[in-house]
């Protein structure tokens, strides 16, 4: 976005503070660790604690204030560095240029005419910034100690970059020079920002994140100039960039940070993106025709808003994977739970899960669905599903919309998600018109647009859900009434079950299960090692936040 900067470290003068004692600040550090490291809040109290944290953080960046290392310019200067070096180090430059897109930020623009899924950038392992470069760098000795930094490979690449952006003399730095001196990322926002988030399903990640990053590290090397804004941008730099590449020797995946490659703004498509291990280098393929002087651009993956948010600092409109976390499970003290939850078991799906509600129609998966029949099943219903000759084969119908249990039981799970969805909508504290009201202010800042736009989107998800569960219902109400047959599953039905491309068809326990067990993330689509001729490929997705989460239209980080 070419936010000046300096080339300077700031100790005194104009600008910084006065001087801090050494044990004054490592007070206030102790005691942001104490905060960051203790037991979870009660329910209820996040925000509290929010409050606490983020006033030990703002005493702290008041204390470092002008310490911070920043570099003379602004970013559009450095980009002909950028794309000298990586022409040098054998990188493809010549069918693209860096560009300002206006409000997408900067990304890449064709200089001639590319054709679909015509091979245009190819980027070395040589050029990139790996958890394996962390550990050849002035960081290897505190990487080789570090149980946290083996375990985290994001931590690791941050603090890797922060490093080699203090080293003149680092490889990397017409790299480090091109990208943005500040982000969109919650840990950007002012805490008016972070307050139209409450009552979201998405707080409690935003929440998490700020706790998780609070942190430091006494033993880094470049410790005595290492401020909380310098790690805070480094994180966002990794979070919003990173990828899983193989290593070299194509064994098992690591992090990177891949430079060129990640100015491409995102749009809905196809992972076009692999790693050729025969070359030892990334390669991005075009996703459609791209004329001279349009943008390139790629499809990071099926992310929903608010991982865009959280973990890239944007919202994407058009979002057709879009979808709101919903958190369920049977209760351990229900009469029939045990019959419940070996049910489920016997599916894949744990008793207590993460759950999504899509945007799309139906706005629940197969997974959801099965677990919704069996949450309201009956006694006599799980004791026909727990015993019998042909209970394994039933399992596989529980995830199928054409294979209802009973018409009772489909009643149930509907109007359970009609009023689930109901409830949860009465959490929020504005409606969704008052939300569109707020959007159509000039003068609103952009953190709190994306904050309310993601507001605003999670209520029109569970609006939707609300009334198709409503709609659902009484469908099948209309069929009990009716006195209408129930479908009735045959052996030869399970060919047609596994062959079908209907999502809400598949046999449960065939599916990759996409919802995980309470207090973990919601994986996304993960792409598998593929081979393309001879040439050992990995589909690649932008990852967020250290972990396998893929990342659409504007990435305004570039």
């Amino acid at each position: 976005m070419g936010k000046k900067s300096r080339v300077k470290t700031q100790k005194s003068g104009s600008g910084a503070s006065a001087v801090v004692s050494p044990k004054e600040m490592m007070n206030l550090i102790s005691e942001l660790l104490q905060k960051c490291s203790s037991a979870a809040p009660p329910a209820g109290k996040e925000w509290e604690e929010y409050i606490l944290i983020r006033g030990l953080v703002e005493k702290i960046r008041k204390k470092q204030k002008g310490m911070s290392i920043v570099f003379d310019g602004s970013r559009e200067d450095y980009f002909p560095d950028l794309m000298s070096w990586a022409q040098e180090n054998g990188a493809s430059c010549d069918s693209f240029t860096v560009a300002d897109f206006g409000p997408e930020g900067y990304g890449l623009r064709a200089t001639r005419d590319i054709k679909a899924e015509e091979l245009f950038l190819w980027i070395p392992r040589k050029m990139q910034m790996t958890v394996e470069s962390a550990q050849n760098s002035v960081l290897g000795p505190l990487y080789g100690q570090d149980r946290i930094l083996q375990a985290m490979g994001n931590v690791t690449l941050a603090l890797h970059l922060l490093c080699e952006r203090a080293n003149p003399a680092s490889s990397w730095l017409p790299y480090i020079h091109s990208l943005p001196q500040e982000y969109d990322t919650p840990l950007y926002y002012q805490q008016e920002d972070v307050q139209l988030l409450l009552g979201t399903q998405a707080v409690q990640d935003v929440l998490i994140q700020v706790n998780r990053h609070t942190t430091t590290h006494s033993k880094l090397p470049l410790k005595d100039s290492f401020t909380f804004d310098d790690y805070r941008w480094a994180v966002s730099s990794v979070m919003t960039r990173q990828n899983q590449i193989p290593t070299e020797d194509g064994s098992r995946v690591t992090l990177a940070l891949i430079p060129l490659w990640d100015m491409c703004n995102h749009t809905n498509g196809l992972i076009t993106t692999g790693y050729n291990l025969e070359d030892d280098r990334c390669e991005c393929v075009a996703l459609q025709d791209y004329k001279e002087n349009e943008q390139i651009y790629i499809f990071y993956g099926t992310r929903s808003n608010a991982e865009f948010v959280i973990h890239n600092g944007f919202f994407f409109q058009d979002n057709a994977h879009d979808r709101v976390k919903i958190k369920l499970g049977v209760s351990k003290s229900e009469r029939l739970y045990a019959m419940k939850a070996e049910v489920l078991a016997r599916a894949g799906i744990p008793a207590s899960c993460i759950f999504a509600l899509h945007c799309s129609e139906p706005p629940i998966s197969a997974q959801l669905l099965a677990f919704l029949r069996v949450f309201c099943m009956t006694e006599e219903e799980l004791k026909d599903y727990l015993l019998g000759d042909r209970v394994i084969n039933k399992i596989f119908t529980l995830g199928n919309s054409e294979f209802p249990v009973s018409w009772d039981n489909e009643i149930k799970l509907w109007t359970f998600l009609e009023t689930r969805a109901a409830l949860l909508l009465k959490t929020y504290k504005t409606t969704s018109e008052e939300d569109q009201s707020m959007l159509e202010k000039p003068d609103l800042s952009l953190h709190s647009r994306l904050a309310i736009q993601l507001r605003l989107a999670e209520k029109q998800i569970l609006e939707k859900a609300s009334a198709s569960g409503r709609a659902k219902r009484l469908h099948f109400q209309k069929k009990q009434e009716e006195g209408a047959l129930l479908p009735r599953y045959e052996e030869s039905d399970i060919a047609l079950l596994e062959n079908t491309d209907s999502d809400a068809k598949l046999p449960i326990i065939l599916r990759k299960l996409e919802e995980v067990e309470e207090g973990q993330e919601i994986p996304m689509e993960e792409h598998s090692p593929f081979l393309n001729g001879e040439k050992a490929l990995y589909g690649m997705s932008m990852e967020a936040n250290g972990e396998k989460v893929p990342a659409g239209g504007v990435k305004v980080v570039n």
